[in-house]
């Protein structure tokens, strides 16, 4: 379990979009993204592993009045980072998430190797 400070979000600048939430939907994610920052693993029915995007990646399930929302994290030894939020509408992750979430986790790892965080 993390030892030190509340671990940052950080929602990847200018490619994840906050969802249009009920209020209720807001603070129920607002309470899981709290506890991931807390260090607390999260399991179902709240949190799925994705191996399928990568090492560390979760699924978070936030569920609102007419919609089932996903949000794609990653528990970064410095962070818990916020890869995509999508409306699934069927059992299958949509493959556009998929890729999209490799590609702007693969976009964040670069940019930390050259010493530029997003």
């Amino acid at each position: 379990m993390w030892q030190g400070k509340d671990k940052p979000l950080v929602w990847l600048h200018g490619e994840v979009k906050t969802p249009p939430f009920s209020k209720q939907a807001r603070v129920a994610a607002g309470i899981l993204l709290r506890r991931l920052q807390k260090g607390e693993p999260l399991s179902m029915p709240h949190s799925r592993p994705m191996p399928s995007i990568g090492s560390r990646c979760h699924e978070l399930r936030i569920v609102d009045s007419g919609h089932t929302w996903r949000l794609v994290y990653r528990v970064d030894s410095d962070a818990i980072v916020i890869g995509e939020v999508f409306d699934k509408k069927t059992q299958a992750t949509p493959r556009y998430a998929i890729d999209r979430c490799k590609a702007r986790f693969r976009r964040y790892d670069d940019a930390a190797k050259q010493g530029v965080r997003t």
